[in-house]
């Protein structure tokens, strides 16, 4: 049976990719393998996605639809969806990341951002072909929380009456959340997945990355994903400016609405983030990802003082009081 690698240099030797120099690009926290490929004045990106654990078919069919809108998504040059390998336009280096640490203007970074979200909700017309993120997916992700960041610090499996009184408390706070409009949620909009293209203008300047999971849900989830970053601090007064400016776009929308629905959106999306970054640790060797956890509570403590997460936060005081709340201590390999 051939390996990956082999299969790999069979694709790119297909679509005459496979000479030139190789460069491996940094990971994420999928699955994914990445390599710059440069040969006489071209350059390309090789995504290596295994199927079944990734789908290059929905990386490449939101990519579409993204550019179809006027966003910068990378072209897809050459695909193999069955096997799971796209060869797509390189970006570059320049992450929203790698230019934060540099210096540049911050504030006018997260307009960028802001501003590609109010033209995504403005210009998606939904299909009808995308999923739904339902609530029963919500919840299905907080569990993830149970599962592996709540045993990492307390030793012991969460018992399933604790688990029970989670899946109401959360089923109460996200009826709240959706009493904003839908549109696409691109579900991880944040700085590592956003680049700046210096050669395009207005918003085609933001690069996009990582789209791939992508289903309608409201329009809240991907401005909190944005604000509340797990992975660096965005400033309070910067975040009070992006929720300012994206409420200005949308005259009609509720701000008490929004406020409540942003709250409990960000507070879901830290308690799966606090699941997901242990798991990479004890599953997956990625101990790197554990030194957010800290940040990651202190933004869920934040969202958890929103009235509209009442029983959520009544069930992480009474079950997971302050002094769990702690990072997991990496597992210790050979």
């Amino acid at each position: 049976m051939h390996n990956r690698k082999t299969l790999a240099n069979e694709f790119l030797g297909r679509v005459k990719w496979q000479d030139g120099e190789h460069t491996p690009l940094a990971g994420d926290a999928s699955n994914r393998r990445y390599e710059r490929i440069r040969k006489k004045n071209e350059r390309a990106v090789f995504m290596d996605a295994p199927p079944p654990l990734e789908n290059v078919g929905a990386f490449l069919t939101i990519a579409n639809l993204l550019r179809d809108l006027g966003l910068s998504a990378p072209n897809i040059f050459e695909a193999d969806i069955d096997a799971g390998f796209l060869l797509i336009e390189d970006f570059g280096d320049t992450t929203y990341t790698e230019r934060l640490l540099a210096g540049v203007d911050e504030g006018e970074l997260y307009k960028l951002a802001t501003n590609v979200l109010i033209h995504l909700h403005r210009a998606y017309q939904d299909d009808g072909a995308m999923s739904a993120y339902d609530n029963d997916l919500l919840v299905r992700e907080t569990q993830l929380c149970l599962d592996w960041y709540m045993p990492a610090v307390l030793g012991t499996d969460t018992p399933d009456l604790d688990k029970a009184a989670f899946d109401s408390a959360w089923r109460t706070a996200l009826k709240t959340a959706r009493e904003v409009p839908s549109s696409i949620v691109l579900r991880d909009f944040h700085a590592d997945n956003l680049m700046l293209l210096n050669n395009r203008n207005g918003i085609a300047a933001c690069g996009l990355l990582d789209f791939q999971d992508a289903v309608i849900g409201p329009v809240s989830y991907d401005l909190v994903s944005l604000l509340e970053d797990a992975r660096r601090d965005v400033p309070a007064k910067i975040s009070r400016q992006m929720l300012s400016q994206y409420l200005s776009a949308f005259p009609t929308l509720n701000p008490d609405k929004f406020a409540s629905s942003y709250a409990i959106l960000g507070a879901q999306r830290c308690t799966k983030i606090l699941g997901i970054f242990t798991r990479l640790d004890r599953r997956d060797g990625k101990p790197q990802y554990l030194k957010h956890i800290a940040r990651v509570w202190r933004w869920l403590e934040t969202d958890l003082r929103h009235p509209a997460l009442a029983p959520v936060k009544k069930w992480f005081d009474y079950y997971f009081p302050q002094k769990y709340r702690i990072t997991p201590t990496p597992v210790t390999r050979e």
